[in-house]
């Protein structure tokens, strides 16, 4: 009997996949352990990492930042392969802008000192929902707003009590992008206070997130990713039939997992890691497409139900040559806006701006001085972006700074003498991102839902079939993605490291540990 090497498929060229094929190959290239291929559905290397440009600048449709750089291990790689400095701008290559200039609906430009208090308040609310003590700060807060109620009286109809209302909504709205839940609601806030952030600066990649991407399957032999294959069945043996030891055809070791792919082909392996979204998983479990045969167990298909998964998408809107600054050395010459709304139902709000924009808290320059303004939506207006022409999107854009901007700023950058289109602020072009539709991501990112726990995350991450050693072959699938981390879910490291510990896992099942790195 002749036995073949090993065979391992990897689903998905995002960054869970291409680090365990990078560790396998790494590890084992020299002993030409594995017969190893990643496939990807799609037509580019990166998943929910997508590096493009937008008029001249450097911009991520995806992953955008690193979450902190001590101990990150995509920061490691950025500072290795030289991907921190670049000569072309990028975004938010100032990293995180401090103080946004916060305008009321009307044109209101509300003082720090009214806004500071109310978010000071809320971040203390949602550090008491994640389990920590609520303070004195909570009450002391509550007094120093009442203090503020002579500094109210210029700001038209804005009662405190409405300002509060819109200040949290603001901060709803940019909490719900870090997230990606639609409603906040439906966050389970204990279970989300075991997320863990790596100290230090929250910064982005001058050369793009893609060069990460790139530098881990450089070292892949060619034909080692395939890209265009999308598989569309997965067949495995939960059982051997009759417990026999060894299935033997043809001479050779047969493989336990049949892969089909959208042209009809067939791949078979020994062990197949997916690395695919959770968005994807949960459409493979919920309709009849028949993806696993026979179906996941249900630990596997109650995890994959629970948890959250929500829609986070950009829209980038590049200013018209018609508001060009004037003066090249000018800073902030259009502002960092934080937008405080009248609530849908308010009588006060301004009738024309559309029900998405209500549910956006930002808008700003993608750098200073840049002229592409981005904005985030999660949840259902991002999903509803995604159908919108361009055409509509600048109108609602517009109007809606038609009421924000119907004030001089005070340099003068912006100005109220052209109300045509955003009070002299026009635009010439748009891109969105569309995670929401997209057949094979289905979505942004995950979090911990309200009924759903760390341990369904823990679930996500165990291999298939679960406790039969004998009465079947062993790791015939395995799971990696941001999706299966119960620390560092939602983010390109959590990713990162699940495709480490699943390249471990086959690594110390075929006694490669210790030996060969």
């Amino acid at each position: 009997m002749v036995v073949k090497k090993p065979k391992i498929v990897i689903i998905g060229a995002g960054m869970a996949g291409l680090t365990a094929a990078n560790k396998l190959h790494t590890v084992t290239a020299s002993k030409d352990m594995f017969e190893l291929y990643v496939v990807e559905g799609g037509t580019r290397l990166g998943g929910r990492i997508n590096t493009s440009e937008f008029c001249g600048d450097k911009i991520e449709m995806g992953a955008t930042w690193i979450h902190g750089i001590g101990g990150s291990p995509i920061h490691k790689i950025a500072q290795q392969i030289h991907s921190l400095e670049s000569d072309q701008p990028w975004e938010c290559m100032d990293g995180n802008l401090d103080e946004p200039t916060t305008i009321a609906e009307g044109g209101f430009i509300l003082n720090p000192s009214i806004v500071d208090p109310f978010t000071k308040l809320f971040n203390t609310l949602m550090d008491h929902a994640q389990g920590m003590k609520l303070s004195d700060s909570v009450s002391d807060t509550e007094k120093s707003l009442e203090k503020k109620q002579e500094e109210l009286k210029g700001y038209g109809k804005w009662s405190k009590k409405l300002l509060e209302e819109g200040i949290f909504a603001m901060h709803e709205n940019a909490q719900r992008t870090y997230t990606s839940a639609g409603d906040l609601l439906s966050l389970d806030y204990r279970a989300e206070s075991e997320y863990q952030m790596f100290p230090g600066e929250e910064i982005t990649i001058a050369k793009g997130y893609l060069s990460i991407i790139e530098s881990l399957a450089s070292v892949l032999p060619p034909g080692t990713v395939q890209l265009g294959r999308k598989v569309t069945k997965i067949e495995w043996q939960p059982e051997r039939k009759n417990h026999e030891p060894m299935n033997v055809e043809n001479g050779y070791c047969s493989r336990p997992v049949k892969l089909h792919f959208n042209d009809g082909s067939v791949m078979s392996a020994d062990h197949v890691i997916i690395t695919v979204s959770l968005g994807v998983l949960k459409a493979a479990i919920h309709d009849d497409s028949g993806m696993f045969y026979p179906p996941l167990p249900s630990f596997k298909a109650d995890a994959i139900s629970r948890l959250g998964f929500g829609v986070v998408n950009k829209i980038f809107m590049q200013l018209s040559p018609t508001h060009e600054r004037k003066n090249e050395h000018s800073e902030g010459w259009f502002p960092s806006l934080q937008m405080v709304f009248h609530s849908p139902q308010s009588e006060m709000r301004h009738k024309k701006i559309p029900w998405w924009m209500r549910r956006t808290a930002t808008l700003c320059p993608i750098y200073n001085n840049s002229s592409v303004l981005l904005s985030w939506f999660a949840g259902k207006e991002a999903l509803a972006l995604e159908s919108l022409k361009d055409e509509e999107i600048i109108q609602g854009v517009s109007t809606t700074l038609s009421s924000f901007l119907s004030h001089k700023f005070s340099n003068g950058n912006v100005n109220a003498e052209d109300n045509s289109q955003g009070y002299g602020v026009k635009f010439s072009k748009v891109l969105k991102t569309k995670w929401g539709t997209d057949p094979l991501f289905l979505g942004s990112y995950s979090y911990v839902a309200v009924g759903s726990s760390g341990d369904d995350l823990d679930a996500m991450a165990e291999p298939l079939p679960k406790d039969k050693p004998l009465a079947s072959p062993p790791l015939q699938i395995l799971f990696a993605g941001e999706a299966t981390h119960r620390t560092h879910y939602s983010t390109t490291h959590g990713a990162y490291f699940s495709g480490l510990r699943e390249a471990n896992r086959l690594l110390q099942h075929y006694h490669c540990l210790g030996i060969y790195n």
